[in-house]
């Protein structure tokens, strides 16, 4: 089995000492690639650099919603600069987006809409951050169009709104909130939604599936999440896994990358 976690904070300092024995774990347990998205400017050297560590392990760069007021313009043509490198490994824009929990949405939405233009005048992927605000995300991507892949990670919405996500063309992000029982509503979407429109995520050391403790979270923790994505879509493991890895591929587009056994 073949898995690729599409969103993991693998630079971030819970991983520090010991990262390499949690790829170990995660390898074991089939994770084969990890994608680490950059959150904010201060963070872009660590994560270019501790995606150089391993060549299975990728990142995007962006500058997520709770960290706006740290920026300026010279930010933004200082990420499109670092993008336009192909030597520092990123493959998307991200994480960007809209966050009704954390600060305001009419700071962050100049800052979101930006990079969205971003991602498609580089033409790249793009990572897209949503707490309560898919409806506001999905009006965005209907009026800047930017005709690139896009995932919103860990998503946790109803099915309405999923619906309308998949159908301007985004992944979703499945990560650990699927495990947990209380997560009705959004088990409920899942189970409904289209499998080729999806990817598995840990959000590592965040967003820890059901019996891993706080910060504790791990790419290992994808078999977990896998097992209740299966049970939720009525589908073998296996051939889960394959189609998820290529749903992956095609996001990152990564060219001739599947699921398969070789």
């Amino acid at each position: 089995m073949r898995l690729v976690d599409a969103h993991c904070h693998f630079d971030f300092p819970a991983f520090d000492g010991r990262r390499y024995g949690v790829w170990e774990r995660a390898r074991r347990a089939g994770v084969e690639r990890l994608v680490i998205p950059g959150v904010r400017r201060a963070d872009w050297d660590r994560v270019i650099r501790v995606a150089a560590e391993c060549d299975q392990w990728w990142c995007c760069l962006g500058i997520h919603p709770w960290f706006v007021g740290e920026h300026d313009q010279a930010a933004m043509d200082d990420l499109e600069r670092r993008l336009r490198q192909a030597e520092t490994g990123c493959i998307a824009v991200g994480e960007c987006g809209l966050d009704r929990l954390h600060g305001d949405l009419n700071s962050q939405m100049p800052w979101f809409e930006a990079q969205v233009d971003l991602a498609k005048s580089l033409d790249m992927p793009l990572v897209i951050h949503s707490v309560r605000t898919h409806d506001e995300v999905a009006a965005v991507l209907r009026r800047r169009r930017p005709d690139v892949p896009v995932l919103v990670h860990g998503f946790s919405g109803s099915y309405e709104q999923g619906r309308a996500l998949v159908d301007l063309g985004c992944f979703l992000g499945i990560g650990g909130v699927i495990t947990h029982d209380r997560a009705r509503k959004t088990r409920d979407a899942v189970a409904r939604l289209p499998v080729d429109r999806m990817v598995l995520e840990t959000d590592a050391p965040d967003m820890a599936p059901a019996g891993v403790g706080k910060d504790r979270n791990e790419p290992a923790n994808l078999r977990q999440i896998l097992t209740a994505l299966a049970g939720l879509v009525g589908q073998p493991e296996v051939s889960l896994a394959a189609a998820l890895t290529r749903n992956t591929g095609r996001l990152y587009r990564w060219s001739g990358y599947c699921g398969e056994a070789p």
